[in-house]
């Protein structure tokens, strides 16, 4: 059953993202070869995951790849409230932006990110997902051969990871309006916020930058294994830039991040930490070098460059 921290005023998940990219058929060949099941529509692209009807995702055609909107969903036993809490701190409604589906509330958010709350089933995992070790016993071949490795599917997405001009505002932006709560940070850098009604570590990850943008969507695999298959199967399509297979610090996931054709990226995670409804998270903030990752490849310089338009001149 959905997880419902009792007295807590708040979205429940990332119903979906809504990205903008110049080329179509680029953006559906990167998450098909990622495992994602993407389908046509009338405005563009979904992205779905195989086997789950929800979608995720929503692309459509535009001059430059820009994040357009992140969509939160609530229970509809809370609307009118959080909906008055957003009047009541002055956030500024604004129309809802074309080519979406027009439904819910719509807001004006930090660094004026467009924000979409709307009612919905609870999409975040209601329990921390299953995580297998895959090994052979003795006496037996633990071997799988490339022609017949399977094709790594994600099962949902676990969070979502946006720039933005002033982590630490933006932090209390998100607390005190959508009611996120903050599970570990640091400082001005990087901060990892989770949904008070049951989510992985991070619903939604602040990264510091000069303007707001994309960094990455993060998708539940499995097993380490199928984060090692990603990784494969990605850079063997063509998508050799990346980063990983390693583990983080906060939130504890092993990961490899897939660089899209636009500069933002597409994480496999696997065995992410869960903070249930009823648990009260230790939140703390955390040197860099106990942030970022635990083990792994040395960091890209690329990986924090915010390549949408909008910085400063």
């Amino acid at each position: 059953m959905p997880q419902k921290r009792a007295g807590a005023l708040g979205v429940h998940s990332i119903d979906h993202f809504g990205l903008q990219v110049p080329d179509l058929a680029k953006a559906r060949d990167f998450y098909e070869t990622f495992g994602l099941d993407v389908r046509n529509t009338a405005e563009g692209l979904e992205l779905y995951t195989f086997g789950n009807d929800h979608c995720w995702g929503r692309i459509v055609e535009g001059p430059v790849k820009q994040l357009r909107y992140i969509s939160f969903g609530i229970y509809a036993e809370d609307e009118d409230a959080l909906l008055a809490r957003l009047d009541a701190n002055g956030v500024e409604r604004i129309d809802a932006l074309d080519k979406t589906p027009g439904n819910g509330s719509w807001f004006a958010g930090f660094d004026d990110m467009p924000l979409n709350i709307v009612v919905g089933d609870k999409c975040s995992p209601d329990a921390k997902t299953q995580f297998t070790v895959q090994s052979s016993k003795a006496g037996e071949s633990g071997a799988v051969f490339n022609s017949k490795a399977p094709q790594t599917r994600p099962r949902n997405l676990s969070h979502f990871a946006i720039y933005t001009t002033d982590v630490i505002a933006a932090t209390d932006w998100y607390e005190k309006n959508l009611g996120l709560r903050l599970s570990d940070g640091s400082g001005p850098v990087v901060a990892f916020l989770h949904g008070p009604h049951g989510s992985d570590h991070h619903l939604l990850a602040l990264v510091g930058s000069t303007h707001r943008g994309m960094h990455h969507s993060s998708w539940d695999v499995g097993s380490i294994q199928e984060v090692g298959l990603g990784s494969a199967q990605m850079m063997r399509a063509g998508y050799k830039e990346g980063w990983g297979v390693g583990r983080h610090v906060l939130g504890g996931n092993y990961f490899y991040y897939a660089r899209d054709p636009w500069g933002s990226y597409a994480e496999f995670s696997a065995d992410i930490d869960y903070i249930p409804a009823d648990c009260e998270w230790p939140a703390a903030q955390h040197a860099p070098e106990d942030s970022f990752y635990l083990w792994g490849p040395d960091v890209p310089p690329e990986l924090v460059s915010n390549l949408e338009p909008g910085a400063p001149e």
